[in-house]
């Protein structure tokens, strides 16, 4: 059997002085260079501390003094890393956070992408130059949502420095808004930038998505007409159950999400933690029909060809994904795009906005006011208001009025 490696052993932290304390330092010259020593008493045991550093000149010896004394007033390490201070830390950037979704995407992006890029650097000398020369590194080798994902606990971590006053402004703060793509200077426009843009054009294209799916598995192709026609994220349409769909009320009901995590599988209550309610679409009633055929209120609806559950990450490795809706002309087309598909179905249908935000879940209107088709009559009747002023009768009447203030005054 073999031995397991043991772990490395981890250095011993260096004393930093408690708040308040004086600190008092001396210099020794010696052949390789200065030993520059501080001092100070701990309030608490009374003991003597003495730390000491060998630096190369006298500038150096008392920029650690200075150092040692802003600890000493800040109650830190001034000059601690950036690991140094996560681990100093702890949990605490993450606070608020769900543990078993955003809090654990976030502590991976720390851990694999953040820490080895950033984390020998001392807190103090980060700055906004460096972490966008870091994110155009990243931009090289992932894609914008993983990117996301390690700006979002770099912020975080970097509040706790700001709270903690090692740093004055967080550098990370306006990074989070980077348009996160090769082309991040272009300019989209408001269609381009909207959830519509990533939206499947009508069902013909639908069923052809399906069709091709369902040519692995005909799971596969339920869980794009589920995901679509229900404007449901993946990790609910795993989580849907046989009693969810209530054909007497023309409706299912989503309340639990199914998605990988630590250990396994999670199910948890949806995004909002809230219930919804979707009508049935005719297009979909055979496939919840076929599904729910002779099974219990509490089987999974849609199962995978080995019984298990279906995942976002299964559906695109198990069809080829990128290659079947690249064949289909939407090469940008993810499985978050079938959600976006149904909801720009139902609000071109004419769903009222609040209707739609009741089905899509969403905490926000402007959020749901994303599906919404841009409605451009406004500039038109503008452009009329405009012309009419710039005409020759317009500026004539323009001139008349100029005139007739005049005389006023």
């Amino acid at each position: 059997m073999p031995r397991k490696a043991k772990p490395l052993p981890t250095a011993e932290p260096k004393p930093v002085p408690p708040i308040g304390v004086k600190v008092s330092t001396d210099m020794e010259r010696r052949s390789y260079g200065i030993r520059a020593r501080a001092r100070w008493t701990d309030p608490i045991t009374k003991r003597r501390v003495i730390r000491s550093e060998i630096v190369p000149d006298e500038a150096a010896a008392h920029n650690f003094f200075d150092q040692l004394r802003n600890s000493s007033v800040k109650g830190m390490d001034t000059a601690m890393t950036l690991t140094e201070f996560v681990t100093a830390i702890g949990e605490r950037w993450a606070r608020g956070l769900d543990p078993t979704s955003t809090g654990e995407t976030y502590g991976f992006g720390l851990k694999l992408r953040v820490l080895p890029a950033l984390g020998h650097l001392p807190v103090t000398q980060i700055t906004a130059g460096i972490i966008d020369r870091t994110i155009d590194e990243w931009e090289q080798r992932y894609g914008a949502s993983t990117i996301k994902n390690s700006i979002a606990p770099l912020v975080r971590v970097l509040d706790e420095a700001v709270r903690d006053g090692l740093l004055t402004i967080n550098p990370a703060k306006n990074r989070a808004k980077r348009s996160l793509n090769r082309n991040a200077f272009r300019t989209q426009s408001a269609e381009q930038s909207s959830p519509r843009a990533h939206a499947i054009p009508d069902l013909k294209t639908l069923n052809k998505l399906a069709k091709a799916c369902g040519r692995v598995h005909q799971s596969y192709s339920d869980f794009v007409m589920l995901a679509a026609l229900l404007a449901a994220r993946s990790s609910e349409v795993s989580g849907l159950q046989v009693g969810d769909v209530r054909f007497d009320a023309n409706l299912v009901v989503i309340s639990r999400q199914i998605f990988p995590g630590k250990g396994g599988l999670v199910t948890k209550p949806t995004k909002s933690r809230k219930e919804r309610r979707v009508p049935i679409l005719e297009p979909l009633r055979p496939v919840l029909e076929r599904l729910t055929a002779d099974k219990e209120p509490e089987d999974q609806l849609l199962v995978g060809p080995k019984g298990g559950v279906l995942t976002t990450a299964t559906v695109r490795d198990a069809t080829d994904w990128d290659t079947i809706v690249a064949g289909l002309g939407l090469p940008d087309l993810t499985r978050q795009g079938l959600r976006h598909t149904g909801a720009t179905w139902m609000a071109d249908a004419g769903v009222p906005l609040h209707v739609l935000q009741e089905i899509l879940g969403h905490a926000s209107m402007e959020t749901t006011r994303g599906y919404i088709h841009p409605d451009d009559r406004h500039l038109a009747s503008a452009a009329e208001q405009a012309n009419a002023f710039l005409s020759p009768d317009g500026q004539r009447k323009q001139t008349r009025r100029g005139s007739a203030s005049s005389k006023s005054l």
